[in-house]
């Protein structure tokens, strides 16, 4: 080690990372917030950590009380100078870390190898007054003892990424700009028209609610057809097969009509006019990004995309697979060589076995050239026991482990036939296939395998072109089906690739380029707050869009807010800052000018559209109770429920949560009624320590009240 590093500060993410990073030392103690540590290499080194964001942004009041109330009069929110202040709650933690800082001769910024990682630490440096300091970087893909070893021994300059920190900053007080100047603008235009509640708006979320929203109404507006096919059954001496003619009929009639036409009756003599087999060979899919593992796990387990990445980031604190949030799906040639090393461990970890394994490069999973903060999630060489995970964490980890062997089976054989029969000038086409080598496949072979038809299913006997056959001619009846639903896991591929139904090309390459809307690392927290805001539900697995998300929709359609492009061409703005392409004075004067022209815009757009029909519904929605203290509404206000005569002098708000568990509806209506709940399971101590009570209200305040012990 250098050095000229003397005094060293280690500042993680969160304390499960700081604690992973001092158990690689030869020596660590635990303090109060923080680790004492020693090797070899670093005498004198102390861990400490935040919980997760230790500094935010103003809030709006921090700036002047003049931003407190909500009025139009005051917009646009604009400060002269961003600030950031310590994070409610976490003042205690801030202290202890600032204090190691102070003391530091040289910060290394050991935070998540990301952009929002980098912003985490340096904020705090920045606050805590010693960005003048020495910086350092840990950069590690893995929490393994030898991958975080290796890392403190290669540490890099810490001003290389800053630029990667100036456009995670910028991001941040652009969301701020949006969501508090457009928030209050759209919500105090909705209040004026008559809806109740406040209309959260936001940079990523408004577009992919309205995105939602599109495919619903989609939906709503589908009409099903019914249609008719034609097939021929054919009988040859070897067999039978069936084909089918490729148009699709409106009716029975028209089917019937063309049957006449052609003169098509059952016992006619048809022909084969060709045989065609072609090898076809299927490679093992991509490794995983985080996207992409989000959809499969939805689609395969029913997980949401924020249960995915909460797993997937256990498994990664167990050591168990590398870095989660990664949007690349190839891994570099130091990570392969280790896959290889480890491939018999794997093998025998899940009882499998592979004959000839494939121990080549392919640069369809191995390019260090497509590799630029993280590669793939895959494996580490840390193997864990199976029967001690959750069945969660089982099966994440399974997912993840069998796409990777996948890498080194060899391809999905096997032979395509299509057959083309002509009966009086009309052509049936028959498709089937036969498996030669189940390669990958194999560790998939008890997956139902949904993409495949039946016709390409079916076994076919060995024709021969010019050949003879008797055809019986069949109907069948089908209906023309509706889009469907968005997942959450579809949700997370559409967000990712939504540039493909942009219909301006310039656009189409925006979206390309920046890889949709939202980031690997914030797609999950944005379906998650078109919850909490009572936007989207859930009905079994699909996305529903509430009726106030509705109301929203039909209100911004022609402002754009809704527009994904809008959000990408900020993404592709923001990944020039990171190479310095670009500044933040430059980007925050355009977001500046955009809300500046919505602020003009939008008195016009509740000009032109009629939200009372939606008014009347979704006040009937945000209405939850009647006030025990003035009788009037209780409506949801966004982040509580409040009474509606707050103007004459009501006081009685409820939280949506309390004690750490979230507050259903149904609590808060027992409230309203009763006075008091049904016991409620999961409140958390000051000390996160679990327990479960009923919730009463006593003079309008809540009160705990704990079941009788028996």
């Amino acid at each position: 080690m250098d050095l000229k590093l003397g005094y060293v500060l280690i500042l993680a993410e969160k304390p499960s990372q700081a604690s992973a990073y001092a158990d690689a030392f030869d020596y660590s103690e635990r303090k109060d917030g923080y680790f004492i540590v020693s090797d070899n290499e670093f005498s004198n080194a102390v861990i400490t950590y935040g919980f997760g964001h230790l500094v935010s942004l103003f809030s709006p009041e921090d700036y002047t009380q003049e931003w407190k109330k909500w009025n139009l009069q005051t917009l646009p929110l604009l400060p002269t100078e961003y600030q950031f202040k310590v994070s409610e709650g976490k003042k205690k933690q801030y202290m202890i870390v600032k204090k190691h800082l102070d003391e530091a001769d040289t910060i290394i910024i050991a935070t998540d190898g990301d952009r929002e990682g980098e912003a985490i630490a340096r904020l705090i440096i920045n606050l805590s007054g010693n960005s003048q300091k020495q910086l350092k970087r840990l950069w590690i893909n893995s929490l393994e003892k030898v991958e975080i070893k290796n890392g403190f021994r290669n540490l890099r300059n810490g001003e290389a990424f800053y630029s990667s920190y100036k456009e995670a900053e910028t991001r941040q007080i652009a969301d701020w700009l949006v969501g508090m100047n457009l928030s209050r603008l759209y919500t105090l235009y909705m209040q004026k028209n008559g809806m109740k509640g406040v209309f959260s708006i936001g940079r990523v979320q408004t577009p992919t609610l309205y995105l939602i929203y599109q495919r619903n109404k989609e939906i709503a507006a589908f009409v099903s057809k019914p249609f008719f096919e034609l097939y021929g059954n054919f009988r040859h001496e070897k067999g039978v097969y069936q084909g089918k003619y490729a148009e699709r009929f409106d009716s029975e009639a028209d089917l019937e009509a063309f049957k006449e036409k052609h003169s098509l009756s059952d016992s006619l003599p048809g022909q084969i006019t060709s045989v065609k087999t072609e090898e076809k060979k299927q490679y093992a899919p991509k490794l995983f990004s985080l996207s992409d593992l989000q959809a499969v796990a939805n689609k395969r387990f029913n997980y949401g995309a924020s249960e995915t990445l909460k797993i997937v980031q256990g498994l990664y604190e167990k050591k168990l697979i590398s870095y989660p949030r990664t949007d690349t799906n190839y891994i570099g040639r130091p990570e392969f060589d280790y896959l290889k090393t480890s491939l018999s461990s794997y093998l025998n970890l899940v009882k499998e076995t592979i004959d000839d394994p494939q121990l080549k490069e392919n640069k369809r999973y191995v390019n260090g050239a497509k590799v630029q903060e993280h590669y793939a999630i895959i494996p580490t060489r840390t193997l864990p026991q199976l029967a001690k995970l959750s069945q969660k964490e089982r099966n994440m980890y399974e997912l993840i482990l069998y796409r990777t062997l996948s890498i080194f089976e060899k391809p999905y054989v096997y032979d395509e036939t299509t057959i083309e029969t002509t009966v009086h000038a009309v052509l049936f086409k028959t498709t089937g296939k036969v498996e030669k080598t189940m390669g990958w496949r194999k560790f998939y072979k008890h997956k139902k395998e949904s993409t495949q038809s039946k016709e390409a299913n079916q076994t076919l006997p060995a024709v021969k072109e010019g050949e003879a056959v008797v055809s019986h001619f069949l109907a069948k009846e089908g209906k023309t089906q509706p889009p469907k639903y968005y997942t959450e896991g579809t949700l997370i591929t559409a967000m990712k690739n939504v540039g493909r139904d942009a219909e301006d090309e310039d656009n189409k390459v925006i979206l390309k380029e920046t890889e949709g809307i939202g980031t690997e690392a914030t797609r999950a927290s944005v379906i998650e707050t078109l919850k909490k805001q009572d936007y989207i539900t859930l009905q079994k697995n699909d996305i529903l869009v509430t009726t106030k998300g509705e109301t929203l929709c039909e209100v911004i359609q022609h402002d754009e807010i809704a527009n994904a492009t809008m959000t990408a061409k900020w993404e592709k703005y923001l990944k020039k800052i990171r190479n310095h392409e670009g500044t933040q004075e430059a980007f925050l004067n355009s977001i500046t000018n955009f809300i500046r022209h919505l602020i003009q815009k939008v008195p016009g757009t509740f000009e032109t559209i009629d939200i009372k029909t939606y008014a009347e519904k979704g006040n009937s929605d945000t209405v939850i109770g009647v006030c025990p203290q003035c009788q009037k509404d209780i409506i949801d206000k966004g982040k509580f429920f409040g009474c509606t005569g707050y103007r004459e002098g009501c006081s009685l708000t409820l939280p949506k949560k309390w004690s750490g568990k979230t507050l259903t509806k149904k609590n808060i209506k027992d409230l309203l009624v009763k006075q008091e709940t049904s016991l409620i399971k999961g409140f958390k101590s000051k000390k996160d320590t679990p327990f479960n009570a009923k919730l009463k209200l006593v003079n309008n305040k809540l009160a705990f009240d704990f079941p009788n012990p028996k």
